[in-house]
């Protein structure tokens, strides 16, 4: 089992809600009960705060950027397809593209790629990497040579790897934040969460972290599948996942980094020091989700992961960054989804100016060889979301 099948395949089951997590890696789900947050779901109308999903069509610029940055063979150590995709304002204006498991290399005139190199073929996979955007123009950042490209967060060891999360601006640095996996047997589905850490990055050497720090990781949840800067306070969303279903968990930190002293927010809505007190705010919510403050409220975009497989991307509102998120509304059907093809992880980038929010979701293929077919299926859609 190469690198690439025992990475890539598991990513694509772990994220859509049909986990391959074993269930001893944290404390079993509870039964099938409404929680305090769903309850309140249930009995309270839409958000007075909420605005009305308008429209969603498909945003043209970063489409048509990353199809042709792709496609485009003059350099062969750059992106040609990834998942994960977060996003951060740079203090230069630059843009900074955050991509978890990522294809670096050729594309064939007929749109499709080579095996990756642990197959016998020349596509270089890693587990992360970043893409920088200045003037409608990409480029890609890794570490390593141009030869031999490895990821900017590298894994301890071979049984191990990070994912990216959402990442926040700090002091002049970056700060993101990864989730690390680990495998932990022979099996195709031997693999578990472990734990959450954040890498600082000077913007200008984002190859490689500065530092990397612990974060909190001691109760099965993990941060960040999105934050939000909001008075005087950073908020960090969390999921706690059973494959089905997913919890959404919420913490703060005072200012803007991440190592500051974090609070949770409890079942009661007050906050506490102890992570442990966490509470499940609602289910729902796929591992990467967004909160955005959209008028004089808040709207979480998320995939729908209370159906599964689900082609679904839908948005909840509330008066607060931390809910509760009621009024559940659709936005957009993902055209891709049938076959072998699904979609996942839809979530906004604020910051990107389009007409309406901007929201991307991730496309990918339970049959790995179709990645060599079609280099398109393994690339973020986006869209522009208005509202009302």
């Amino acid at each position: 089992m190469t690198r690439f099948r025992s990475a890539l395949a598991p990513l694509a089951i772990a994220f859509i809600g049909l986990t391959a997590v074993p269930q001893d890696a944290w404390a079993a789900p509870p039964k099938p009960v409404p929680t305090v947050a769903q309850q309140q779901q249930a009995a309270t109308p839409a958000s007075p705060c909420a605005p009305t999903v308008k429209s969603a069509t498909t945003d043209a610029r970063l489409t048509s950027l990353f199809t042709a940055y792709g496609n485009d063979n003059s350099r062969l150590d750059d992106w040609t397809g990834a998942d994960g995709t977060y996003s951060l304002r740079m203090p230069n204006g630059k843009e900074l593209w955050i991509f978890s498991d990522t294809f670096l290399g050729q594309v064939n005139p007929d749109g499709s790629r080579p095996p990756v190199v642990e197959e016998g073929g020349t596509t270089v996979f890693l587990n992360n990497s970043f893409a920088v955007e200045r003037d409608g123009r990409l480029s890609t950042i890794h570490d390593g040579t141009p030869a031999k490209p490895t990821a900017v967060m590298p894994p301890r060891d071979k049984s191990h790897w990070y994912w990216a999360g959402d990442a926040t601006l700090a002091g002049g640095l970056v700060e993101v934040t990864y989730q690390e996996y680990e495998r932990y047997g022979p099996g195709a589905w031997d693999w578990r969460w472990h734990r959450n850490v954040v890498a600082k990055f000077a913007p200008g050497r984002l190859n490689r972290p500065i530092s990397v720090h612990d974060l909190p990781s001691g109760h099965g949840v993990a941060w960040a599948s999105g934050m939000l800067k909001d008075g005087g306070y950073t908020y960090i969303y969390g999921v706690e996942d059973f494959g089905s279903p997913k919890y959404m968990h919420v913490a703060r930190v005072k200012g803007q980094s991440l190592l500051g002293a974090w609070e949770f927010l409890k079942a009661d809505g007050t906050w506490s020091p102890n992570e442990a007190d966490s509470a499940r705010i609602m289910s729902g919510v796929a591992n990467e989700y967004s909160v955005s403050k959209v008028g004089s409220g808040y709207v979480l975009i998320t995939h729908d992961t209370t159906e599964a497989l689900s082609a679904n991307i839908v948005a909840y509102a509330s008066c607060s960054p931390f809910g509760p998120f009621t009024g559940k509304q659709h936005v957009y059907t993902t055209p891709e989804t049938g076959g072998n093809i699904f979609t996942y992880n839809a979530h906004a980038h604020p910051e990107i100016a389009g007409n309406g929010l901007v929201v991307s979701y991730n496309v990918n293929s339970f049959v790995n060889t179709d990645h060599y077919r079609d280099v398109s299926i393994y690339r973020p859609r986006f869209l522009d979301v208005t509202f009302q």
